[in-house]
């Protein structure tokens, strides 16, 4: 048995904001099963890119991938693993991950972008230091029955 933890952390507006989680505290999942985490933002999903990171127990992060309205990228070796979708209505965005196996355990990150959309490219806005707040929650992996 292993465990995922999921921890999402979200910038929104000009500073990070706790944002309220739709998962359970707990799941269990078992190797080769999927994986989805929902991720429920504040801001305008067409204003904005919404990345994934993971990082596993003692190392460093993992980018996942990147999604917004006009499209996604994905590192190339998670790319078939992993994919991320949008949902207006209910402003989430959802990781999805199939035949998760131990080495799937790690600590996920749902971030937005610094950056804005625009027609003409993605404009910097600057980021202000603030007090950081992050809800866990934790998915269990099972071997066998």
């Amino acid at each position: 048995m292993f465990s995922v933890a999921l921890l999402l952390l979200l910038a929104a507006g000009s500073c990070v904001k706790c944002e309220q989680l739709t998962q359970p505290a707990s799941v269990t999942v078992q190797p080769g099963q999927s994986l989805t985490i929902t991720c429920q933002v504040s801001y305008s999903l067409s204003s904005y890119y919404t990345s994934w990171i993971r990082q596993p127990a003692g190392k460093g992060l993992e980018w996942i991938g990147w999604k917004y309205t006009g499209g996604s990228y994905y590192k190339d070796s998670l790319k078939n693993k992993f994919s991320i979708s949008l949902d207006s209505s209910s402003n989430t965005v959802t990781l999805n991950g199939v035949n998760v196996q131990p080495e799937d355990t790690a600590v996920y990150y749902c971030a937005r972008y610094t950056t804005t959309q625009s027609i003409s490219g993605a404009e910097q806005k600057p980021l202000r230091a603030s007090k950081q707040h992050h809800q866990r929650g934790r998915c269990h992996t099972r071997n066998g029955s």
